[in-house]
């Protein structure tokens, strides 16, 4: 069955190549953006190259009514129910196979001086989102007993880096916990935690990135082709690269204080 893979935040970065990677493996995609001309432009551009079918969400999830219309689509099929009809055009669409939570953002600021609202939309977007999207999902990947949740996590989880790291290790820990507690049921959960990545994650958060070595960076197609990897062989954590597999490793056994001036700036 070729699968459907619903992906958050699909029109950049780490979410971009996941719909390139899996479009070029003939996979149906459902896009979720908030932005109408980047995520059309997106959608088109793989329609081209690769041929597949691709549904388009435009949604803010972090507004009640957006995040329910992409709620509505993990629920909206079951199994072979149709070929999928781009969002908004009726008739039956085929059940969402594999989710990828990618949606994000960073603060600069420290906790303290940012204002209580921005902190909880911060929260709120790593962690009660990806949380709302994975139960729903679930609930048809169990009927099936197959299915696949990705949540693009961070190295920044390992360490003790604010509200961006806490969020991230909460994603961490449930994607270790739910991948033992469903894999008995055939569904993979696999926690991607990238670290530095050539995308436009930093710019949009106003990070410098003229202070991190040139070594730390990755690309976006090495990540997500090893998260892949990663999660085809049931892992619940995924971290590309070897440098960044020692760095986290590192992270567990330093002193909180030189790993938290390490981290200071990571995604």
């Amino acid at each position: 069955m070729t699968d459907t893979v619903l992906i958050t935040g699909a029109t950049s970065g780490i979410g971009a190549e996941f719909a390139r990677q899996f479009a070029e493996r003939g996979c149906r995609l459902v896009l979720v953006a908030r932005s109408v001309v980047p995520l059309e432009e997106t959608a088109a551009a793989l329609r081209a190259r690769w041929g597949v079918d691709v549904e388009t969400i435009a949604a803010d999830l972090l507004d009640d009514d957006g995040l329910g219309r992409v709620l509505a689509r993990l629920r909206a099929a079951e199994p072979g129910s149709g070929a999928g009809a781009p969002a908004g055009e009726g008739g039956a669409r085929a059940a969402v196979t594999v989710l990828v939570n990618n949606a994000g953002y960073g603060l600069v600021r420290p906790f303290a001086d940012n204002t209580l609202d921005d902190e909880i939309r911060h929260l709120r977007i790593h962690v009660e989102v990806p949380l709302s999207l994975a139960h729903a999902a679930l609930q048809s990947m169990r009927s099936r007993r197959a299915g696949t949740i990705i949540n693009v996590a961070s190295v920044a989880g390992f360490t003790p880096r604010g509200t961006y790291g806490a969020a991230k290790a909460a994603m961490i820990s449930f994607s270790r916990w739910a991948n033992l507690a469903y894999g008995a049921e055939g569904i993979r959960v696999t926690a991607v935690c990238p670290g530095f990545v050539h995308t436009d994650f930093h710019q949009r958060m106003g990070a410098d990135k003229g202070s991190v070595p040139g070594f730390l960076w990755l690309d976006a197609g090495r990540v997500v082709r090893e998260a892949l990897r990663d999660t085809a062989a049931g892992k619940a954590v995924s971290v590309p690269s070897r440098r960044y597999k020692a760095l986290s490793a590192l992270a567990r056994v330093a002193p909180p204080s030189v790993v938290a001036r390490l981290a200071a700036r990571g995604r």
